[in-house]
C-alpha cells in the first residue's frame, strides 16, 4: 500500500511539474505566502518547521486536525468548481445558435432596405427625366440663338468691311476688322456649311484688298524715286496704320521697310563713298545727320505710326546696319590711308554714338541677324559686394595688387555695342601694331631710366620701394586692354594678349633680371683676378648696401609682377568671348617672374654664403691637434657671425613686405652653409680630444645663431617658421653628433663602431672613414675598424646596394670641390 501511494505521489509531481514562466504567472494571478503553494516545497523542511523540538510534538494532534480540515475545505473548493463546469458547453452551444438567428434577422432588415433604396431611385429618375429634356432643350436654343446672332454680325459686318474699305474709312475699318476677325473665330466648327465658309472667304478678301490699298496709299504718299515728302502726318494714314497693325504682319513690316528706305535715301547720296565726307575723319557728321533726322521724324511723323511699331528706334538701327555696310566698303579700299589716332578716333565716335543709342533706346527692334538685347542679371542679394569700380579705381586697384575684390554684378551690356563698330574689327590690326611699338618704347624708356637712376638707396623703415616701372607698365596694359575690349572682345584681344606676354618676358629680363648685380665668380670656377685678390690677402668680393637693396628691390618686384600677372590673366579672360578663353594663358610669363625670385634669392645666399667662406678656410688652417684648452667661441666663429649680423639685417628690412620670401631667403642659406660647414669640418684633422671640444663649443654657438637668423637686428622678435628651425636643428645636430663621434676613445673597437652608428643615423663607411682620418689613426688601424663597421651594419636592401656602387663611381660634390681647390692651389703656385 504504501508502494502504490509513493508510485502515486511520483506520477503526480511528473504532472505538475510547470515550467517557471508558467509558474511566475500563476504567482502573480493567486499571489500566496502559504509554504505549501511553493513551487520547491519540501516537506521534511515544512515538518521541521511545524515541529522544530520535541516539546512540540505535544500538539501534534491540533496540527493534524487543522491540515485535515484544510483538507476538506479544498476538496469542497475543487468538487463546486467541477461541477460549475458540467453546464458552460451546453450555455455556450445555446448562445451560438441564439447569435445565429440574430445576424439572420438583421441581413434579412438590410436586404428590406436596400429593395427600398432601388425602387426610390427609380422613383427619382422618372421624375427628372422630363426636367433633363427641358434642360437640353434650353441649353440647345441658346446656342442657336446665339449663333444666330453672331452669324447676322458677321454677315452685317462683312458687308459694311467691304463698303468701309471702298470708301477707305480706315479708322471705322480697324475697329469693325477686329470685331470680325473675333466674331469668325466661333464659326470654325462650322466652316464645313457654305454659307459659313462664303463669308469667311470674302472676310479674307477683304482683308486682302485692304493690304495692297494701305500698302498703295503709303507708295503714293512716300513715293520711292525722290526725297520730297509731304509736309506732315496723314489722318488717313494713321489709320491705315491701325488697320495694317490687325492684317498679316507682312504688311506691317513692308509699310516700315518702305518707309524707313525713303527716309534714308537721303543719307545714301550725301555719303556717297565718293564724297569727302564720307571718310572716317569726317563721321561725326554721319552721327550728327541722323540725330536731326530723328529729331525731324519725332516733329513731322511721331503720331503717324503706333508707338508699339518703335520707328524711331528702327530708323536708328537700320541707319546703323547702312553705315556699318559703307564703312566696311570704304576702308576695304582706303586701308593703307587708316593711321591709329584716325582709327582710335573714329571708334571713339562710333561708341559714343552706341552709347547715346543705349541711352535713348531699349533695343527691342534688334533681330537675330544682327544683335540680341542682352538680359540684365538677377539683383544681387549679397551686401558684401561693392560697386563696380571705374576704369581709374580699376588702374589704382591694380596698382595695389586689390582686383581680387568681391564686385557686384555688372550693368547690364550696351545692346547696340558693335553694331557700328564692327566694322573696325578687321583693321584692328594697326591699333595692334602700334601698341607693340609703344610698348617696346616703354621698355626701352625703362631701362634708360633705370641706367640713369642708378643703386636704389637703402630704406630701412618701410622695405624696399618697387621698380616704379612695374606700376608704369600694367597701368598702360590696364588702359591697353580696356580700350581694346571696348573696340572688341574676339581675335584683336588674343593679339593684344601676345603682346602683353612679349612684353612681360623682355620686363622680366632686360629690367629685372638683366639689372641683377653680377658675381665675381661663376659656376664653372674662379677667375684669376679673384684668385690674385684671395692670394693677395683680401676678402672675396661681395655685394655693397646698394646692391642688396637692388637685389631685394627687384625680389619684391618680381613678385608684385607675379601676383598682377595673374590678376590680368582674370581680367583678359573677363574682357574676351567666353569660347576664346583658353587662349588665354600667362602661365608662361609667370613662371618667368617665379625664375626672376629664385635668381634673387638665390644671389642672396651666394653673397653671404661666399662671405663665410674665409672665415671656413680659416677653421681648416687651425692646428687643432695642438689645442690645450676651450676658451670662448673661435675666432672664425666671430667672423662668420660678424658676416651673418651685417647682412641679414639689410635683407630683412628690405624683404619686410614679402615675409615669405625672406623665409626661403634663411631656408636657403641654411641648406648651403651647413653642409658646407661639415664638409670644412672634415678637413680639420687630426683633431686631439680638448680641440674636438673646442669645435663643439664652436658648432653649439653656430647653432644658436643660425636659429636666430629670421629675427637678427628686427625689433620684433618673432618666433622662426618651423621649417626652417627643423633644417638647421637637424643638419647642426649632424655635425654635433659627428665630434662626439671624434672626442669618444677608438678602444674598445666595438664600443666605438657602435656609439657611431647609435650617434650617426646616416652613418656609412665613408663618413666613418673621415671621422677616422679626423682622430688622425692610420690606415692599418682604419681597415680593421672599417671591417668591423661593415658587419656590424644592417645589411641594405638590393636597390640601395645599386645606389651605393653608383654613388661610388659619381665623383660626390664634395670630391668635385677637393679636386677644385687642388687646381686652384695649382695655379697659385705657378701665378
Amino acid at each position: 500500500m504504501e508502494e502504490e501511494e509513493l508510485e502515486f505521489v511520483e506520477e503526480l509531481e511528473a504532472v505538475l511539474q510547470l515550467t517557471p514562466e508558467v509558474q511566475l504567472a500563476i504567482e502573480q494571478v493567486f499571489p500566496s505566502q502559504d509554504p505549501l503553494d511553493r513551487a520547491d516545497f519540501n516537506a521534511v523542511e515544512y515538518i521541521n518547521t511545524l515541529f522544530p523540538t520535541e516539546q512540540s510534538l505535544a500538539n501534534i494532534d491540533e496540527v493534524v486536525n487543522k491540515i485535515r480540515l484544510k483538507i476538506r475545505r479544498l476538496d469542497d473548493n475543487i468538487r463546486t468548481v467541477v461541477r460549475g463546469q458540467t453546464n458552460v458547453g451546453q450555455d455556450g452551444r445555446q448562445a451560438l445558435e441564439e447569435a445565429q438567428k440574430a445576424i439572420q434577422q438583421l441581413f434579412g432588415k438590410i436586404k428590406d432596405i436596400k429593395d427600398k433604396a432601388d425602387k426610390s431611385e427609380q422613383m427619382v429618375k422618372e421624375i427628372t427625366r422630363d426636367i433633363k429634356q427641358l434642360d437640353h432643350a434650353k441649353r440647345h436654343l441658346t446656342t442657336s440663338i446665339t449663333t444666330l446672332n453672331h452669324l447676322h454680325m458677321l454677315a452685317g459686318g462683312v458687308d459694311s468691311l467691304e463698303a468701309m474699305t471702298r470708301r477707305r474709312q480706315y479708322g471705322e475699318v480697324a475697329n469693325l476688322l477686329q470685331g470680325v476677325m473675333n466674331v469668325l473665330e466661333h464659326f470654325h466648327k462650322y466652316i464645313g456649311i457654305p454659307q459659313i465658309r462664303q463669308l469667311s472667304e470674302r472676310v479674307k478678301a477683304a482683308q486682302s484688298e485692304l493690304g495692297q490699298q494701305i500698302l498703295a496709299d503709303f507708295e503714293e504718299a512716300f513715293p520711292s524715286q525722290g526725297t520730297k515728302r509731304p509736309g506732315g502726318p496723314s489722318n488717313v494714314l494713321r489709320d491705315a496704320c491701325l488697320v495694317a497693325n490687325i492684317l498679316d504682319p507682312r504688311i506691317k513690316q513692308e509699310i516700315i521697310k518702305k518707309f524707313i528706305k525713303q527716309h534714308l535715301s537721303e543719307y545714301l547720296v550725301l555719303f556717297q563713298e565718293n564724297q569727302d565726307v564720307a571718310w572716317l575723319d569726317k563721321i561725326d557728321r554721319r552721327y550728327a545727320w541722323v540725330k536731326r533726322q530723328l529729331v525731324d521724324y519725332e516733329e513731322k511723323y511721331g503720331r503717324m505710326f503706333p508707338r508699339e511699331w518703335y520707328m524711331t528706334e528702327r530708323i536708328a538701327v537700320e541707319f546703323c546696319h547702312v553705315t556699318r555696310a559703307e564703312l566696311a566698303k570704304i576702308m576695304r579700299a582706303r586701308a593703307k590711308e587708316i593711321e591709329v589716332k584716325l582709327l582710335l578716333f573714329a571708334i571713339q565716335r562710333t561708341t559714343n554714338f552706341e552709347g547715346f543709342l543705349a541711352k535713348r533706346f531699349s533695343g527691342c527692334t534688334l533681330t537675330d541677324g544682327t544683335l540680341k538685347k542682352l538680359e540684365s542679371p538677377p539683383p544681387s542679394t549679397n551686401p558684401f559686394l561693392e560697386d563696380e569700380p571705374t576704369p581709374e579705381m580699376e588702374e589704382l586697384a591694380m596698382e595695389k595688387g586689390e582686383l581680387d575684390q568681391p564686385k557686384k554684378p555688372k550693368a547690364p551690356d550696351n545692346p547696340f555695342h558693335g553694331i557700328v563698330s564692327k566694322c573696325f574689327e578687321p583693321h584692328l590690326y594697326v591699333y595692334i601694331e602700334s601698341q607693340d611699338k609703344n610698348l617696346g618704347e616703354l621698355i626701352d624708356r625703362f631701362v634708360a631710366d633705370f641706367k640713369a637712376q642708378g643703386l636704389p638707396k637703402p630704406n630701412t623703415d618701410e622695405g624696399s620701394a618697387l621698380l616704379p616701372s612695374c606700376a608704369d607698365l600694367f597701368v598702360y596694359y590696364k588702359k591697353c586692354m580696356v580700350q581694346c575690349s571696348q573696340l572688341s572682345t574676339g581675335e584683336p584681344m588674343i593679339a593684344l594678349t601676345t603682346i602683353f606676354q612679349k612684353y612681360l618676358r623682355e620686363y622680366a629680363w632686360k629690367i629685372l633680371s638683366g639689372n641683377l648685380p653680377k658675381t665675381t665668380t661663376s659656376s664653372g670656377g674662379l677667375t684669376i683676378s679673384s684668385l690674385l685678390k684671395e692670394k693677395e690677402g683680401s676678402e672675396v668680393a661681395k655685394f655693397t648696401i646698394e646692391e642688396l637693396c637692388l637685389i631685394c628691390s627687384i625680389l619684391s618686384t618680381a613678385e608684385y609682377c607675379l601676383a598682377t600677372t595673374q590678376q590680368l590673366e582674370e581680367k583678359l579672360k573677363e574682357k574676351v568671348d567666353v569660347s576664346l578663353t583658353e587662349r588665354i594663358n600667362l602661365t608662361g610669363e609667370m613662371d618667368t617672374f617665379s625664375t626672376v625670385i629664385s635668381s634673387s634669392i638665390q644671389l642672396l645666399v651666394q653673397d653671404l654664403d661666399a662671405a663665410c667662406d674665409p672665415a671656413l678656410t680659416a677653421m681648416n688652417k687651425m692646428q687643432w691637434q695642438n689645442v690645450e684648452h676651450v676658451g670662448d667661441q673661435s675666432p672664425y666663429v666671430t667672423s662668420v657671425i660678424l658676416h651673418i649680423k651685417q647682412n641679414v639685417p639689410i635683407i630683412h628690412d628690405s624683404l619686410a613686405s614679402t615675409r615669405k620670401y625672406f623665409t626661403q631667403f634663411c631656408i636657403k642659406f641654411a641648406n648651403s652653409f651647413i653642409p658646407k660647414f661639415i664638409t670644412h669640418l672634415f678637413k680639420c684633422k687630426p683633431i686631439s680630444m680638448v680641440g674636438a671640444e673646442q669645435l663643439l663649443l664652436d658648432t653649439h654657438s653656430l647653432k644658436m645663431v643660425l636659429l636666430d637668423l629670421p629675427s637678427i637686428g628686427s625689433q620684433v622678435v618673432r618666433k622662426a617658421p618651423a621649417s626652417y628651425t627643423k633644417i638647421v636643428v637637424k643638419g647642426m645636430t649632424r655635425a654635433e653628433m659627428i665630434l662626439k663621434v671624434v672626442m669618444a676613445p677608438h678602444e674598445p673597437l666595438v664600443v666605438f663602431v657602435d656609439n657611431y652608428i647609435k650617434l650617426l643615423t646616416d652613418c656609412n663607411t665613408e663618413t666613418f672613414q673621415k671621422i677616422l682620418d679626423m682622430k688622425g689613426l692610420k690606415r692599418s688601424e682604419q681597415s680593421s675598424m672599417l671591417e668591423l663597421l661593415r658587419q656590424r651594419l644592417p645589411t641594405p636592401p638590393s636597390g640601395a646596394e645599386g645606389s651605393s656602387s653608383l654613388s661610388l663611381m659619381a665623383p660626390t660634390p664634395e670630391q668635385e670641390s677637393s679636386r677644385i681647390r687642388k687646381l686652384e692651389k695649382l695655379i697659385k703656385k705657378r701665378l
